[in-house]
């Protein structure tokens, strides 16, 4: 991988909640996100602090995560406590109407509903990143690598999703490949990005699309010829590594004492951006940064947007090459 360059804060916006852990740019260049209090916000003029501005859409009644907007203004929600939702962005603040799509699959809750994305034909591909642990407890996944992640399929008007993928290390982020052929998964818990085919001689299957230097959150696609943009929400950490390959006892052990420490995440930051064929077109890197664990980045207006699931606002970085 080509030495990363420096990632460079401008400002930061305060959003009055915390945790906007997805960020997503629509057709207008105004940004998306949920934040813990359950609201979804637009965000205006993000390029300037002095003009940047709040809006609320709607709220989902849970804790909204991954966001796809729609061609037709509506809003796709992966809510980890409610499930697949549609949001349909009404008049006055807050006066979206939320409407569930899904809150169940083969048999079962869906637990921990994680991001989404649409096709043209109106199927939606989504993922859960566990099927034990809650939000609140997402480390003890990632510490037990229990690999209880899934990929799964709402066709057109349908109610009832479909399981396509299974035993999935924490899958997270999701995006479609340029062309349409392909998805591009997150799995936080194994560093890398899988790449499942929907069309051509590989359909229905999986393969390696590249192998990160940190863990994945969420993906942001800049356009069909745009680059895949990938939060790293942390490096990695060798000592992770080593755990996950002792016995699951030892894991779930490991699991049980996490969930109740205090979690500090680490101070360095990073995006990866890829093209089609995974390989690395950018790696932004900033060491001792004061906005922590980001978990979501797109580009607008010339700049990037980083989300997290932690802090109380968005962080505004330089684009590189960007005038």
């Amino acid at each position: 991988m080509d030495r990363p360059t420096a990632l460079v804060p401008l400002h930061y916006v305060s959003l009055g909640a915390r945790g906007p852990e997805d960020v997503v740019a629509d057709a207008h260049g105004r940004v998306l996100t949920g934040v813990r209090d359950g609201r979804i916000l637009r965000l205006h003029d993000l390029g300037d602090p002095r003009t940047a501005r709040v809006e609320v859409l709607a709220e989902t009644g849970g804790r909204p995560l991954g966001l796809e907007p729609l061609p037709d203004g509506g809003l796709l929600v992966c809510d980890a406590e409610r499930g697949l939702l549609r949001v349909d962005p009404g008049p006055g603040p807050g006066g979206g109407t939320v409407r569930v799509l899904a809150d169940s699959a083969a048999g079962e809750r869906l637990r921990f509903c994680s991001n989404v994305v649409a096709l043209p034909d109106g199927t939606v591909y989504f993922t859960v990143s566990s099927r034990r642990y809650p939000l609140e407890h997402w480390i003890g996944d990632i510490v037990e690598h229990t690999g209880t992640g899934r990929l799964l399929r709402l066709p057109p008007g349908g109610s009832a999703p479909e399981v396509l993928l299974d035993g999935l290390q924490f899958a997270n982020g999701l995006a479609v490949g340029g062309d349409g052929s392909f998805l591009v998964i997150a799995e936080t818990g194994a560093c890398r990005l899988t790449r499942y085919h929907l069309t051509g001689p590989h359909a229905g299957h999986t393969d390696l699309f590249a192998v990160l230097p940190g863990m994945p959150d969420n993906i942001w696609r800049e356009g069909a010829d745009g680059p895949i943009w990938v939060a790293l929400a942390s490096p990695r950490v060798p000592p992770l590594d080593l755990l996950h390959r002792t016995p699951p006892g030892m894991r779930g052990a490991a699991a049980r004492a996490a969930v109740h420490a205090p979690y500090r995440p680490s101070g360095t930051i990073g995006v990866v951006a890829l093209d089609d064929n995974g390989r690395t077109v950018g790696h932004l890197v900033r060491r001792r940064s004061g906005f922590r664990m980001v978990t979501a980045v797109c580009a607008t207006g010339g700049h990037l947007v980083l989300g997290s699931l932690r802090e109380p606002g968005v962080a505004v970085c330089a684009r590189p090459g960007a005038r």
